[in-house]
This record gives structure tokens, C-alpha cells and sequence, in this order.
């Protein structure tokens, strides 16, 4: 998570006991901050429901993250309204409890990379929310039917242009 977000809503470790439910709504300086951060035009509901629960030495956050945003597209730089829902989970271990195996390495696209690792006794919802809606926006938004055409350049050179040079002239 980064050291300075542009949306945070902090929870302590220590509150979470049996688990905990949290309806997250950004307000519009939030939202203007995230628009900013992610290059949206503009980001006019952005709202998730969280629930963190344990799970073995440590916890389980699980979400669903709905937005109204606007893109601008890549081909036309038309504004292009989309809608975001993506739902998501996370595991979650302080770092003092964290040990990493680095005795066997072996990769495994299927397997998720392993846990987020907490440090400073707290969560901040507010920033997973923010990642996952990053990650389920469409990253090249086109207009549908926009196609990209190239602009007509000069005409590429014939390798056999040399030779006229070299054809004795009359």
C-alpha cells in the first residue's frame, strides 16, 4: 500500500475480534483524489462493502467494490461512461507473524503470491478498495466502433532505390 493514499479508512487489528462488517462510501474529495490517481475523467459514486474476518494466523478481507466512472477513450478522447464491480479477497498476516519458506522455491501462476503482510497494528480498507477498483477498470477504454487509423506517411523507401544510383545515365 502506498505511504501516502489517496483514500483511507483505517481500521486497528485490535477491533476486528470475531470479524467486522464496513460499508465504505467515498465522499467527493475522495473521489476527486482517486479520479486523479487512476486518470478517470471523472468518478461520481465510489462505494464498497468490506468484511475482515480471521483466518488461521491471521484474517481474511473480502469485498465487492461498485463505482460510476468515466474513462476517456484512447482512440477518440471522448469521455466513455463505465460502471466498476469487481468483488476481491485478500489474506492478511502481521509481519511478526510472517515467515516466509525460502528453502523451496517453485512458482505456480495458479497460486496466489501469498499474503499481504500488516504492520503498524491496522488495515486500511479504503486502500484495498482502491487497488481493486484500479485493477478491474479497463485499462485501454475504447469507444465501441472506434478504430484506430494510422496517419498516411511518406512511402516507405525501395531497397532497389540504391541501384538507380548505380545505373550508368545516358
Amino acid at each position: 500500500m502506498s505511504a501516502d493514499p489517496v483514500w483511507s479508512e483505517r481500521i486497528r487489528l485490535d477491533r476486528i475480534g470475531q470479524g467486522l462488517t464496513r460499508h465504505l462510501e467515498a465522499d467527493a474529495e475522495a473521489r476527486a483524489r482517486v479520479a486523479k490517481a487512476l486518470d478517470l475523467a471523472d468518478l461520481s459514486r465510489l462505494e464498497a462493502d468490506i468484511e475482515v474476518r480471521p483466518a488461521g494466523a491471521g484474517w481474511r478481507l473480502s469485498g465487492k467494490v461498485t463505482a460510476d466512472l468515466v474513462q476517456t477513450c484512447g482512440i477518440t478522447l471522448e469521455p466513455l461512461p463505465s460502471q466498476a464491480n469487481a468483488e476481491f479477497s485478500v489474506d492478511l498476516v502481521e509481519a511478526s507473524e510472517f515467515e516466509p519458506q525460502e528453502d523451496d522455491v517453485e512458482f505456480d501462476l495458479e497460486i496466489s503470491d501469498g499474503p499481504d503482510i500488516i504492520e503498524d497494528g491496522g488495515i486500511d480498507l479504503a486502500a484495498y478498495v482502491v487497488e481493486h477498483l484500479a485493477l478491474s477498470i479497463d485499462p485501454w477504454p475504447r469507444k465501441p466502433g472506434a478504430v484506430f487509423e494510422a496517419p498516411e506517411g511518406p512511402p516507405e523507401p525501395s531497397p532497389f532505390d540504391v541501384l538507380k544510383d548505380l545505373k550508368p545515365r545516358e
